[in-house]
């Protein structure tokens, strides 16, 4: 009877593990710009500056946008792009997910250190930032 019951108790507890994951579907693509540096706000570019030569992950807010920030430190030679996979809202988080792209095959790179980062602007959201 203890056995049947323990065996009870743990399968409602995996069960309520499963309704939380269904809490974190996705509810809708977020629309996002890629920013040029130039156009940053001047204390986040500050911080990229300071940041940039190794792996980082970065939120700012300001003046209405959210800005999503993901720098993947020194490279050793030029080439380097980031995509942006995905960017989607959950119902209690903002997910993004990047990727490093290196130089394609036959493409020409110069032999020198390179921090490729790329910053995201997008409208506010009072949600927490998961990056995947």
């Amino acid at each position: 009877m203890r056995k049947w019951c323990c065996l009870l108790i743990l399968t409602f507890l995996l069960s309520g593990c499963g309704m939380q994951t269904q809490e974190s579907e996705r509810l809708k693509d977020l629309d996002f710009t890629v920013m040029d540096l130039e156009k940053v706000p001047e204390e986040l570019r500050d911080v990229l500056e300071e940041k940039k030569s190794m792996p980082f992950k970065v939120t700012y807010e300001d003046d209405g946008y959210l800005y999503i920030c993901v720098g993947y430190g020194e490279q050793d030679t030029s080439g380097y792009s980031i995509a942006v996979e995905d960017l989607y809202l959950t119902d209690n988080a903002i997910c993004v997910d990047t990727e490093l792209l290196g130089p394609g095959k036959g493409e020409t790179t110069t032999a020198a250190v390179t921090c490729p980062y790329i910053v995201l602007k997008l409208e506010y959201l009072d949600k927490s930032v998961v990056f995947e």
